[in-house]
Formats: C-alpha cells, sequence, structure tokens
C-alpha cells in the first residue's frame, strides 16, 4: 500500500467494533479485511451475497468464484452464507448493517457523499452505495485528502454526482478525521504528524476545530 493508503487503513480499523456486521465498499476500503483483529468477531458483508468476508487469499488459493463486490477475490471465514442479491440489500435497506465504510471520491462540508462516478467515464453500475448510505446505521467515509492535482476533495459542495445527500458520520483521509454534526463538520483528528494548519490549508470546506494544534 501507498503510505497514504497505510496511514488511512490503520485509522479506519479502529471503527470496527467486536461484534459489529460490517460493509466494506470497493477500493481503499477492501484493505480493512487484512486488519480487523484476530479476536474480534466480525462478519464483513459484501452486496453481491456473502456474509462472512475473510482475509485476501494467498497467492494460488484463489477461488476465481469467491468475490467481494470490487471483483477482487476472497476468502470466507467457517460460517459464511451465501445468498441472492435480492436478500443481500434486504440486510442493507432493513438496517441490520452496524457500519459502512466507503471509499469517497468528494464530500462536502454537510456530509455529503459523491463516489459513484465521474461524467464522461465508462461506469460498470452504481453498486450498492446508495442503499449503504441509507440502509447502514452508521457511515464512515475514507479517502485521501487531496486529488492527484493536488486539489482538495473535502468541498464546500460537491461538484460530482451526488450518492447521497448529509448521509456521512464520519469522514477519515490521510491528514485527518471529520465527524458531521447538527452543528456542522467538526475536526476532531490530526493523523500523526499532521497539524491542524495543513488540514486547514488542504481543506475547502468550512470546519470547527476540535482538537488541539
Amino acid at each position: 500500500m501507498k503510505d497514504t493508503r497505510q496511514i488511512i487503513v490503520k485509522r479506519a480499523v479502529k471503527e470496527i467494533q467486536d461484534g459489529m456486521n460490517v460493509n466494506l465498499g470497493i477500493g481503499i476500503p477492501t484493505l480493512i479485511a487484512n486488519e480487523i483483529p484476530s479476536d474480534y468477531n466480525v462478519l464483513l458483508q459484501s452486496e453481491n451475497g456473502l456474509l462472512g468476508i475473510g482475509p485476501y487469499p494467498i497467492a494460488g488459493d484463489e477461488d476465481p468464484d469467491l468475490i467481494n463486490a470490487g471483483k477482487e477475490t476472497v476468502t470466507a471465514v467457517p460460517s459464511a452464507s451465501y445468498f441472492d442479491s435480492a436478500e443481500s440489500f434486504a440486510m442493507i435497506r432493513g438496517g441490520h448493517i452496524d457500519l459502512a465504510i466507503l471509499g469517497g471520491m468528494e464530500v462536502s462540508e454537510s456530509g455529503d457523499l459523491a463516489n459513484w462516478m465521474i461524467p464522461g467515464k465508462m461506469v460498470k453500475g452504481m453498486g450498492g452505495a446508495m442503499d449503504l448510505v441509507n440502509g447502514a446505521k452508521r457511515v464512515v467515509v475514507i479517502m485521501e485528502h487531496v486529488n492527484k492535482h493536488g486539489e482538495s476533495k473535502v468541498k464546500k459542495a460537491c461538484t460530482l454526482p451526488l450518492t447521497g445527500k448529509a448521509v456521512v458520520h464520519r469522514l477519515i483521509t490521510d491528514l485527518a478525521v471529520f465527524d458531521f454534526t447538527p452543528e456542522g463538520m467538526l475536526l476532531v483528528e490530526t493523523q500523526p504528524g499532521v497539524t491542524v494548519e495543513e488540514v486547514i490549508e488542504n481543506t475547502e470546506a468550512s470546519f470547527k476545530v476540535a482538537v488541539s494544534s
């Protein structure tokens, strides 16, 4: 993993508590599966029909029929369950997913999320993100703070098509951790070695600070 991804994943895994049912989105979130403490009883759910995802398989042991929603080969833990998409989305829409950790392209200061498409680029499908941001009990978005052009992905308002409005509870980037409250966007942590001033400099959104410099 790139250093920025390691920082994000290391912090994001702390959001998972023993006993949770968790959905990990496509991209950086899938890397969290390998970092969950071995003594935790956590069930990872994939919207393509698997409850009980394990770590990535060892090279040579891949099962091409056993994949996550990102079409990556995975393993299954003992007692894992397989089901059709209708059952999978019933779990999500019925509020049975405790935590969804999703990737993001943009997040706004009001907690809006854009993560399913970039206009002009081919999209295979919107996946389950729109259902997850409305059905999961808690939504955590993880992403790099700026894009490859150095522009902030933490926006006043999203410029890309929305996945959901005011749906993000917590945002974790390689620079900081933000919460979204009735009083607005709140900076609650900075990543190790990062100052509040650096976060302000790289963030387009307006936010309040609840962490010392």
